[in-house]
């Protein structure tokens, strides 16, 4: 690790995202490098952390808005200054935690359908083969 922070190859590699998805996700201001020297860009441990949460997030289908709206979220709710808005924060991190709920279970669902599909197209690609051996 570089003293200062992590280049976007070894984000790469950490994260398994994509340089471009990296770069996607700092021109839409959802994770930006910490540091900038000269022409490089570093990512601190935070920023690898927040590049984690995204990757996991994404294939629940959360929308650019929703996840810049998880990140701040969880980024303020431990600052002491807003100690006042932790409940707020809190119900806000329970609402997102009912839709990757409700989102993972629609996922599952279309897993066990897309899991019965393929079975059932096993099923007809052995039939087919042993009509063509008995022939």
């Amino acid at each position: 690790m570089a003293e200062k922070g992590l280049d976007i190859e070894e984000v790469v590699v950490r994260t398994g995202l994509s340089p471009r998805t990296i770069r996607d996700y700092a021109r839409l201001r959802l994770v930006v490098p910490s540091v900038v020297e000269d022409t490089r860009r570093l990512y601190s441990v935070d920023d690898v952390a927040r590049l984690h949460l995204l990757r996991r997030i994404r294939p629940i289908g959360f929308t650019l808005r929703e996840m810049r709206e998880l990140l701040v979220t969880l980024q303020v709710i431990d600052n002491p200054v807003v100690t006042y808005q932790r409940p707020y924060l809190l119900e806000r991190l329970e609402m997102f935690q009912e839709v990757a709920r409700f989102r993972t279970a629609r996922l599952a669902e279309e897993l066990q359908q897309a899991r019965q599909f393929t079975a059932a197209m096993d099923a007809e690609i052995a039939r087919c083969r042993q009509d063509l051996e008995q022939r």
